[in-house]
C-alpha cells in the first residue's frame, strides 16, 4: 500500500565540454550520478541539455556561450507541479537527517499540458494553475528547476486537490474516493490489550468525499454509486493513506472498494 508559472531569469553558463575540460568538478559530480546543469537537473538517466545559440554566439573558453532553459511546458495530460518542502525538523523542534524526512506528497500546480483527445472531443486538464495538489507517492518524474524541486506527472496520478492542512478537506479526482479508516480494536476477544503493532489494521471506513467519476467516450463523467455516508469495505493493500487530525484516511480508487456495508 502506498503511503507549486516556472521563470528564471536568463543566465549563461559554459558549454558541457568545455566546463568538463576548464572545470574537473564538474566531470566529478556527473560521475556520481546526479546529471545535468545549473537551472535544470533531471533526477534520472536522462540528461536534457541546454539549448545552444547560433554559430556567431561569443565565445568562452573558445566554445559557444550557452544559453539556458527559462520555462517548462508539459505536453498533453501531463501537469508540472512544485514539490512541498519535507519537514526536516519534527513537531518538538528536533533536526531530522535527510534519511528520515518524510518525503512530500503534495504540491503546487505550476503549469499543465493542452490535455487530451477522446474520439473528436479534447479534454483539457481539469486541475487549474495554481491548485495545491496530493498525488501518488511512487509517480511522475522528479527534476530540480531553478533550485526548486519539481515533478512531471499525469493528470490521472493526482490524487486530490487539497486547500488547508488538514487531510480530511482532500476533494478527490477523478474516480477516487477519500475514506476515514476505522478505528482498530483495542483488546482482544478475551480483553487483552493490544499494542499499537499488533492491532489488525481495518479495511473499512466511511466514505467522506467522492471525485466527480471516470471520463467517458462522450467526454462527460460517470458519476460514482459510492456516496458521503456511505460505511464501505476496501481491498487491503490499496490506495495512499494519510493521517488526518482526527485520524486515518485512505484515498483510493472505487474499484478498489468491494463492498457497501450497512
Amino acid at each position: 500500500m502506498a503511503s507549486v508559472q516556472l521563470s528564471a531569469g536568463p543566465r549563461v553558463s559554459v558549454s558541457p565540454a568545455a566546463a568538463l575540460v576548464a572545470m574537473p568538478s564538474v566531470a566529478a559530480a556527473a560521475s556520481r550520478g546526479r546529471r545535468g546543469y545549473r537551472g535544470l537537473v533531471v533526477r534520472a538517466a536522462t540528461v536534457v541539455s541546454p539549448k545552444v545559440r547560433h554559430s556567431c554566439a561569443p565565445l568562452l573558453f573558445g566554445r559557444p556561450v550557452t544559453s539556458m532553459y527559462t520555462s517548462i511546458k508539459p505536453l498533453g495530460d501531463r501537469v508540472l507541479v512544485k514539490i512541498k518542502t519535507s519537514d526536516d525538523k519534527t513537531v518538538g523542534g528536533i533536526l531530522l537527517p535527510t534519511s528520515v524526512q518524510s518525503k512530500p506528497q503534495g504540491g503546487q500546480v505550476v503549469a499543465v499540458g493542452e490535455g487530451r483527445s477522446m474520439g473528436s472531443d479534447s479534454i483539457e486538464i481539469s486541475v487549474p494553475v495554481g491548485a495545491q495538489v496530493v498525488y501518488s507517492k511512487y509517480a511522475g518524474t522528479e527534476l530540480e528547476f531553478d533550485g526548486s524541486d519539481h515533478l512531471i506527472l499525469k493528470e490521472d496520478d493526482i490524487i486530490g486537490i487539497l486547500d488547508t492542512d488538514d487531510v480530511k478537506d482532500l476533494k478527490p479526482l477523478n474516480d477516487r474516493v477519500l475514506i476515514k479508516v476505522a478505528e482498530a480494536e483495542e483488546k482482544t476477544a478475551g480483553g487483552l490489550l493490544l499494542t499499537q503493532a499488533t492491532k489488525e489494521k481495518p479495511s473499512i471506513g466511511t466514505v467522506t468525499a467522492v471525485g466527480p467519476g471516470p471520463l467517458v467516450e462522450d467526454g462527460s463523467r460517470k458519476p460514482l454509486s459510492i456516496t458521503p455516508g456511505n460505511t464501505v469495505m476496501y481491498s487491503k493493500y490499496a490506495g495512499s493513506e494519510f493521517k488526518g487530525e482526527d485520524g486515518e484516511y485512505i484515498v483510493l480508487r472505487v474499484s478498489d472498494v468491494m463492498a457497501v456495508l450497512s
